[in-house]
């Protein structure tokens, strides 16, 4: 199965260095081991975040693309979609099926058809487009929606320190 995994990997990667969508990078830390993988995802014009350079890691399973990889923004992040310890919580990188909640559908969560580029980019939709209703990061989804200019203050002074500034 891990063989399937590393083609698939190598594929997608291949896919991001050849057409890589604007402003992300994406790849593995070191070509030894394409289960783990480092991103740099730029903060979407337009927004609060617009500016920063927000690092994260990608954990691929084994057995991708059949479940899904875990994502984890491995510098300071504060937003309603984003666990205080840098998991990132969407949909797409949701276990296959039903969702034993009821909040998602199947059709949302993640299915093989995904790809790395898929996920960075609703990655990037998602910080745009906070999802207040299912926060991972009860307080900040609280101030995003109580308190937006707040909310915008502390995503400016994420952005100056993801710049080192």
């Amino acid at each position: 199965m891990a063989g399937n995994a590393l083609k698939r990997l190598m594929a997608e990667y291949r896919q991001l260095t050849v057409n890589p969508p604007e402003g992300i990078i994406a790849g593995p830390k070191n070509e030894d081991n394409f289960f783990e993988w480092e991103a740099l995802i730029t903060g979407p014009e337009g927004t609060c975040f617009e500016g920063g350079v927000f690092q994260a890691s990608i954990h691929f399973p084994h057995d991708y693309p059949l479940n899904p990889p875990k994502m984890q923004f491995t510098c300071e992040m504060f937003h309603p979609n984003i666990y205080a310890d840098g998991r990132v919580c969407i949909s797409i990188l949701h276990a296959p099926g039903d969702d034993p909640m009821g909040y998602e559908t199947s059709a949302e969560r993640w299915s093989p058809v995904q790809s790395v580029e898929k996920i960075l980019l609703s990655v990037v939709s998602m910080l745009a487009e906070p999802n207040d209703e299912s926060g991972a990061n009860v307080d900040a989804s609280k101030m995003w929606r109580d308190d937006r200019s707040r909310f915008e203050e502390v995503a400016q002074e994420i952005v100056r320190k993801s710049l080192g500034l």
